[in-house]
Parts: C-alpha cells; sequence; structure tokens
C-alpha cells in the first residue's frame, strides 16, 4: 500500500474513505467536494491507497495553542483519521502518525494536538489527555431564579443578532479568550463560516440556522456569545417541556458569563438548558441560585497533546512558583525523549539537557497530561504511570507545575 500527500483530484476518493470509517453516508457529491475544499486553507492532507482505491485518511494543519500564563505555542492539529474496517490492524495509522509527527518536528512545532475518538488509540503515539470537559443539563424550574428580575443586571444587555454579525464580532471576542485560556486553540476564519451556515460541509439538509445572542457591558464592549437551539415538545396537558441546547458559548468576563446563562435560564417556553462543552471548572453550577439544578450528563477527556519539544514546552508556560525538577523522558518514538532539567520561577523559566540524576522518570504522553497543569503526578504515581526517583518528588512536580484554573479547549476539531 502507497501512503502519499494527497493529490486535488484524488480529494473525493479521499472523502469516501473518511466517510466510511466515521460511519456517515459514503456517498459524497460535488457540493460536498467544494465545501470541504473551502475548508481546507493550509491543511495537510495524506492517504493510505490500496491500488486506486483510497483506505486511509489523514489530515493536519497549523494550528496555536495557549499555555498556562497566555503564550502560544506552534502545534501540530491532527484531525479526519479513519482507516476503512478492511484494512485495520495493518500499520497504517502507525505509518501515518509517525510521518507526520517527524515533519512536524522538522518544522518546529512545539506540540501535536487532537481530540480523540477512542481513549486507547492515541497514547502509544505519545499522546496524553491534557484537558477535560463537562457537558450540564440544568433543571430551569429548579434553578432558582426569580422571572421578575431584569436580564442582564448591572447596567449590561443582550441583544439578539444573525450569523453575518456573529462573523464579525465572534473572531476578536475568541482572541480575546484564547490569549488567556490555558488549553485554547487558534480557530481559521473558514470555522465561522462552517458554523453560521456559509460553508455547509454535510450539505444544505443538515444545517438548521440557531440563535445568537451577544452579552454588551454597560460602555458597550462585546463580552460575550452564544449560539443556541431549541426543541418543540409539549406535554398531553399543554406544558412546555422545551430544551435549549447550547452549540457554543464564548465569555471573556464573569459579568457575561452569568448574563447569558441567565438569559438562557430565562426564555420563555424552555425548561431544560444542556450547557455544551464547558470546562470542568466552569462557573455555571454555581452560577444558579440552586446549584443542584445543573446534574453533569457527559465528562470526558478532551483535547490530547503530544509533546515534541519538551524544552520549548517547559519554557513556554509559567511558574506559580520557584523550583527544580529533573525528568527522564521517555520516548518510544525517539521525537522528544531526554533527561532534563527544568528551573522555573515565577518570572521566567529553562528546560536543559542535563546529567544529573533524575528526579521522575515518566513516558512522554504522561508528561504531556502534565504539561498544562490539570492532572497529578502524585496520582500517576500511584498509578504507576511514572516512577519517583526522588522521595517526594511527585509531590514537587505538582506544586510547581499544576494550574489554579484546570485548562480547557472549547474546539472540537
Amino acid at each position: 500500500m502507497d501512503v502519499r500527500p494527497l493529490t486535488d483530484h484524488e480529494l473525493p476518493a479521499w472523502m469516501r474513505a473518511l466517510n466510511t470509517g466515521f460511519l456517515r453516508p459514503p456517498a459524497v457529491t460535488e457540493q460536498s467536494v467544494a465545501a470541504r475544499r473551502a475548508t481546507l486553507g493550509d491543511s495537510r492532507l495524506t492517504g493510505a491507497f490500496d491500488a486506486d482505491t483510497c483506505v486511509a485518511t489523514f489530515r493536519s494543519f497549523p494550528q496555536e495553542l495557549t499555555t498556562p500564563g497566555g503564550t502560544p505555542v506552534p502545534a501540530d492539529a491532527i484531525s479526519n483519521v479513519a482507516v476503512l474496517p478492511t484494512h485495520r490492524r495493518q500499520g497504517l495509522l502507525t505509518r501515518l502518525m509517525a510521518d507526520d509527527l517527524t515533519a512536524a518536528k522538522d518544522r518546529g512545532d512545539v506540540v501535536a494536538t487532537l481530540i480523540a475518538a477512542e481513549y486507547r488509540i492515541y497514547g502509544r503515539h505519545g499522546f496524553g489527555p491534557a484537558t477535560t470537559m463537562t457537558e450540564w443539563t440544568i433543571d430551569i424550574p429548579r434553578a432558582g431564579f426569580d422571572p421578575r428580575h431584569p436580564v442582564p443586571l448591572a447596567g449590561g444587555r443582550i441583544d439578539l443578532v444573525d450569523g453575518a454579525e456573529v462573523r464579525k464580532l465572534g473572531p476578536v471576542l475568541h482572541e480575546q479568550l484564547r490569549r488567556t485560556q490555558p488549553g485554547a486553540v487558534s480557530r481559521h476564519e473558514h470555522w465561522w463560516d462552517m458554523n453560521t451556515g456559509v460553508i455547509h460541509l454535510h450539505g444544505e439538509a443538515s444545517w438548521t440556522e440557531p440563535f445568537y445572542a451577544v452579552y454588551r457591558s454597560a460602555d458597550g464592549e462585546v463580552e460575550g456569545l452564544v449560539s443556541y437551539q431549541a426543541d418543540d415538545h409539549w406535554t398531553d396537558a399543554k406544558q412546555p417541556r422545551n430544551t435549549a441546547s447550547v452549540n457554543w458559548l464564548l465569555s471573556v468576563t464573569p459579568a457575561a458569563a452569568r448574563a447569558l446563562w441567565h438569559y438562557l435560564c430565562s426564555i420563555d417556553w424552555i425548561t431544560r438548558v444542556k450547557s455544551g462543552w464547558r470546562s470542568p471548572d466552569d462557573l455555571l453550577p454555581l452560577l444558579l441560585p440552586d446549584p443542584r439544578a445543573a446534574s453533569i450528563t457527559t465528562q470526558a477527556d478532551w483535547l490530547w497533546v503530544r509533546l515534541l519539544d519538551v524544552a520549548a514546552a517547559l519554557e513556554a508556560r509559567t511558574y506559580d512558583t520557584a523550583g527544580a525538577l529533573v525528568l527522564e523522558v521517555v520516548d518510544g518514538a525517539g521525537l522528544a525523549g531526554g533527561r532534563f532539567l527544568l528551573d522555573a520561577t515565577p518570572d521566567g523559566a529553562s528546560c536543559t539537557p542535563t546529567t544529573r540524576d533524575a528526579d521522575l522518570t515518566l513516558d512522554v504522553a504522561e508528561l504531556a497530561s502534565l504539561w498544562l497543569g490539570d492532572e497529578s503526578a502524585v496520582r500517576l504515581a500511584e498509578l504507576g504511570r511514572l516512577r519517583e526517583e526522588r522521595a517526594g518528588a511527585a509531590r514537587g512536580a505538582d506544586a510547581l507545575l499544576r494550574t489554579p484554573g484546570r485548562p480547557w479547549c472549547p474546539d472540537l476539531f
């Protein structure tokens, strides 16, 4: 089988293989090919071919990932990975992944990123789960809001807008958010086109126009945006049982978050709100008079990270305390392994190769889980997924690496 970069005329075959791998109807139309081309930008497409048949797909594209402290690092974002069921367990993903990660390291990318459809696949390629997402379902009658109170409070206002307005306001707001939110990633312009109906990736019939609401502060600054949809369910007694489902919600101030969630919970006929994918330490439950009205309906790993340059990754982020740590990083692929001395202070950090005795020995995937500050080295040690070479080193690593707020990636890519 031939693994190679895709040519333009092979795109329909690549898309058919991708649809088949993702259990979508495999048929490809001229319209769907044109829509896909409009979203590719500077993507790198690879396919595996058995004779003239595309049997595996792989796409990567440039991305920036925000570290604790707000510094972005260049990332190799990986998506659209599929292997036909007739060609599983033949090493195709391993070949595709190895080629892509090697090229990414040669380009100078600090990390690779992906959203894993299945948990057990990507750890063997050096990826570790680095952020978590949570979805809540809010029972509005139990939430405790007084419908007599205005929405929003404190002089701000909420306006309903259309997709064209979202395309103007959204990119600026998202840039504000992602520059301060560890785990957030950059968005291409076509993200806004796909999420406001300009591009119909899976055909026009698959698109339903959502509602969009914008929050402006008392001085007129845009501080929040939400996209949501509503169903239409009524009981036999003519009582509404409708659910508002959030597609995405961006807020750069607590006031904006409070106002938008209050707005969603005050819409007539809505008795439930599904929050969409949120950070596990989102303010949402505690914004409700009765936080128990928000029940967790989904909680799972989200963004996975693969370190390609350990020194650059550890130097890019900030640290709230001072400390030194020697890490023996094991990388079976030979991309990012070695022994490193991390010397960190709140004013900056250096990470250099060293011959000093290691404090911790761990796989590159485990370091990826620790890097953004979400995972605990003590917990990984208890699980046998890292080894303390010096007593107390895992606790010291937690004091250095863990962050007050949890990293969060708002995006699926």
